[in-house]
């Protein structure tokens, strides 16, 4: 696949960046494309292997290794070499649902796992599968086909997340008529509202919509299930219902003084800054300048953020484009090694260290990374009114966890961002079905049918697994489709 010593001849090359000190006067996205023939040198590097890691999608050492999706990775990529987009998306289409969504937020499991990236840079697959969809949609490729044949059959898909509608699309395309619900106003779960727009920009959410709706998916806004609706009224109207909704239960801080004002869960906070920049049609300018956040105009404030991963650095470049005078971000694991270690082989995901988008513009705007390691809070600090004022931290021991006496400290923060990760499905959806959990409070079902404990109600994504990535959700929604579809007619030929 791709060009024989194509890797040998051409160095990896990504697409252009704009730079940090440009784009946090923006919530557009940054990431721009290659040329076309710079495009087909990168995917000329796909060496012909033999074991294709790359689409593996499997789980090394408790951690994914290669596309969850099993996307023909060298196939697309041998294509986008020789030019013929049109195809490499036909072949991507036959395996991904959402290429748009994973091709700007997904870590690219598929790149870890690249055998060409042993002993040097991987292959670019995931700026290559942009090319492809962005080609795909450019050239009016994107389709989605409206059923010849309807199989009678009723299917209520709960969230509409990537996993919502990953199954929703593949079973209205074999012809059960689908209704998503979504407790939102706009569908899309965390991809809309957990994903800032710098990052994957909401139109491409609705462009897809559009073309879902087009084919016959109903979507039912501002109904959320379990209040609004019942499980009871659900399981007389559908043949079958998919609960996707999301481990959006996030993990608190308790401690002392976290009743404090000015305190917020970053999924909230997130949430409210992603639905303003949509309600002002994506005017930044006013988004920037709003004083009436319920958390209030962060123009020279001082913003704490408890959490490390993806959801933190999303947390810090969403408050530097809103003005933070400062922002430090908390993540109680030690530093990661700038190399991968002996103990962390490939094809492995590799724990190394990683400097992301909304970090790079910290560094640039105020001079240093702002991650302070091995430190968790165990104080929050009120003032007179009531709201916060500082953080009070301290070190951790590297393995044990420890607190390291000495290393107290106070942090000044006019804003505290948690952003520590989720906890599992929310009780009143789980309660109002009533089925089965595991002992992370995720649903439980039976292995490989995606069914839960209660007869023709079946799980996938988040709700199922726990926090994960888009493109395992996606996936989850795929074939939780596959196994509702063999429940309803006996047999399935959904890919």
């Amino acid at each position: 696949m791709g060009k024989i010593n194509g890797f040998m001849e051409y160095q990896r090359e990504d697409g252009p960046v704009t730079a940090p000190s440009e784009r946090i006067g923006s919530f557009e996205e940054f990431h721009r494309r290659l040329p076309l023939e710079k495009q087909q040198e990168q995917a000329a590097r796909c060496m012909e292997c033999g074991v294709p890691f790359c689409q593996y999608g499997g789980m090394i050492a408790g951690m994914g290794s290669g596309c969850p999706l099993h996307n023909l990775v060298p196939e697309t990529n041998d294509l986008v070499y020789k030019g013929n987009l049109e195809q490499a998306y036909y072949r991507l289409a036959k395996t991904h649902s959402f290429p748009e969504f994973t091709s700007r937020v997904c870590p690219a499991l598929c790149e870890a796992a690249c055998t060409c990236g042993y002993h040097g840079d991987a292959v670019s697959t995931k700026e290559n599968e942009r090319t492809i969809i962005d080609y795909a949609y450019e050239h009016d490729l994107v389709e989605e086909p409206v059923p010849q044949i309807r199989t009678g059959k009723k299917v209520a898909v709960v969230g509409s997340g990537p996993s919502g509608l990953a199954a929703a699309q593949l079973l209205n395309r074999r012809g059960h008529q689908v209704t998503v619900f979504e407790r939102r106003d706009r569908a899309g779960g965390l991809l809309r509202y957990g994903i800032p727009n710098m990052k994957l920009d909401k139109r491409s959410i609705d462009r897809r919509i559009r073309l879902m709706e087009a084919a016959g998916v109903e979507f039912r806004y501002n109904v959320n299930v379990g209040v609004d609706v019942t499980a009871e009224e659900l399981g007389r109207e559908y043949d079958r219902v998919i609960l996707c909704g999301g481990a959006s239960n996030p993990r608190n801080i308790q401690v002392p003084g976290r009743e404090a004002e000015g305190i917020y869960f970053a999924v909230d906070f997130l949430t409210e800054v992603s639905k303003r920049l949509m309600d002002e049609n994506y005017d930044a300018a006013k988004v920037i300048q709003a004083k009436d956040f319920s958390f209030g105009s962060l123009k020279g404030k001082s913003v704490v953020v408890i959490g490390g991963g993806d959801t933190g650095n999303d947390c810090v470049g969403t408050v530097i484009r809103l003005g933070a005078g400062s922002v430090v971000q908390l993540e109680m694991m030690p530093k990661p090694s700038e190399k991968r270690m002996e103990s962390n082989p490939w094809p492995e995901w590799p724990r190394v260290l990683k400097t992301d988008y909304g970090q790079e513009e910290a560094i640039d705007r105020f001079g240093h990374d702002p991650r302070i390691y091995q430190t968790t809070v165990t104080e929050f600090v009120k003032n007179e009114k009531g709201r916060v004022c500082a953080a009070k931290t301290v070190m951790l021991q590297p393995k044990t966890f420890q607190k390291i006496e000495g290393s107290e400290k106070e942090i000044k923060a006019d804003l505290v961002l948690i952003a520590a990760g989720f906890l599992g499905s929310q009780k009143y959806l789980t309660d109002a079905f009533g089925v089965e959990l595991d002992r992370r409070s995720n649903i439980a079902t039976e292995a490989d049918t995606y069914q839960t404990s209660k007869e023709n109600v079946f799980a996938a994504g988040d709700i199922r697994r726990g926090q994960s990535l888009v493109v395992w959700a996606i996936s989850e929604g795929r074939a939780v489709a596959k196994a509702v579809d063999r429940s309803l007619m006996g047999y399935t030929n959904l890919l």
